[in-house]
């Protein structure tokens, strides 16, 4: 067996419901602990955690929060882990990569994981996605913006913004259950959410961006985690 980089100084994994085997593995140093020869059962229960990211919602939440925690060294060691095993399994790539892209914010490490979703391109998001939008006290508009991110899966960026004034606040959700994203008629920040094309709340936000860039105030990471989503719309000036 050959030698595997240690992935984490910290618990790969934190979900109660994975199996026992990883829990053992994570207290090594997921997949090996400093450059040590890794136990057979923990290797095949890591891989097996890591097919499970095809169909198991809560793998794939645990995926992301997990390495959403870990610092640029052990991110860089879960992709060399990741380029060695993922061949190995018969399960889409985007599956593996996409929990891990959803929290990344590092462009060079997005870049990683986009090539290696799509064999060498970037990979497209799926099409689709839509928006709620209600109107606040003093006018403020508060969204809540779902897009597909694979299988079942969705992200959730909520916002309160004037497009003449800039961004009040945004928070990211970056992996949720199809079926537990927000829907009509939830209330916000006390204004009433509705249904709203999603160009149109795109095309605000753009402007709200760009209002935010103008005053010289700094983003929040919620909204450059998403910046995809505007890049197109800024006309030359995309998200930093």
């Amino acid at each position: 067996m050959t030698e595997r980089r240690d992935p984490s100084s910290v618990d790969l994994v934190q979900d109660a419901s994975l199996d026992a085997a990883v829990h053992e593995g994570a207290a090594q140093g997921l997949p090996a602990a400093s450059g040590a020869l890794l136990d057979p059962r923990i290797l095949a229960a890591w891989r097996e955690w890591l097919a499970a990211l095809a169909t198991d919602a809560e793998a794939a939440i645990a995926a992301a929060h997990v390495y959403g925690e870990l610092g640029p060294e052990a991110r860089e060691a879960w992709l060399d882990v990741l380029a060695e095993d993922a061949p190995k399994l018969q399960v889409p790539a985007v599956a593996i990569y996409a929990p891990l892209l959803s929290v990344e914010s590092d462009a060079a490490r997005r870049e990683r994981i986009e090539v290696a979703m799509g064999e060498g391109e970037r990979a497209p998001r799926p099409p689709g996605g839509f928006a709620l939008r209600g109107i606040a006290a003093g006018g403020d508009r508060v969204v809540a913006l779902v897009t597909p991110l694979y299988l079942r899966f969705v992200r959730v960026l909520w916002c309160r913004y004037l497009p003449e004034d800039g961004i009040a606040w945004a928070r990211h959700d970056p992996i949720v259950r199809a079926e537990e994203a927000p829907g009509p008629g939830m209330v916000l920040d006390g204004a009433q959410l509705e249904a709203t094309p999603i160009k149109l709340v795109i095309e605000e936000l753009c402007h709200a961006i760009l209002a935010q860039q103008r005053k010289g105030a700094e983003l929040p990471p919620s909204l450059q985690l998403c910046a995809d989503l505007f890049d197109a719309h800024l006309e030359g000036d995309p998200l930093p």
